[in-house]
């Protein structure tokens, strides 16, 4: 791996760092925001929206460890998956009543997810040149 490969993998490991204790901080200072779009099917809301914040917080501790980078980038890449409903839901939910983020906000964020698992494997080492080697 070049220098320069070395060097943006080294910052995408860590604004996805950023991004993911920003997020699951989020996740328990403020459940209800979260609880609000998730799917009906999920069972107790409150108790998953707080479990996914901590996996989150998980995720981006252990990214930053060399011997659990590549699990937390594959764990992080799989949970944005499994919270691409939510992400539907949401959008559908403020685009049916107005009353909340339009187009400008959902149009992307939906089309972004799956660059968000893309960025979870590449900046862990999974996916790239430099598969087996640590960062």
């Amino acid at each position: 791996m070049n220098l320069s490969e070395e060097r943006g993998r080294a910052v995408a490991l860590v604004a996805l760092c950023l991004f993911y204790l920003a997020a699951g901080i989020i996740h328990l200072l403020s459940p209800s925001v979260f609880v609000s779009v998730t799917p009906p099917w999920v069972p107790d809301a409150s108790l998953v929206v707080m479990a996914t914040g901590l996996c989150e917080i998980a995720g981006a501790f252990g990214l930053l460890i060399a011997r659990t980078r590549k699990l937390a980038g594959v764990m992080l890449a799989l949970y944005a998956l499994c919270v691409f409903p939510a992400n539907i839901m949401h959008a559908v939910h403020d685009l049916s009543t107005g009353t909340g983020l339009g187009w400008a906000y959902h149009y992307p964020r939906l089309f972004v997810q799956p660059l968000i698992c893309w960025w979870a494997l590449w900046a862990a080492g999974v996916v790239g040149r430099s598969r087996g080697k640590d960062i």
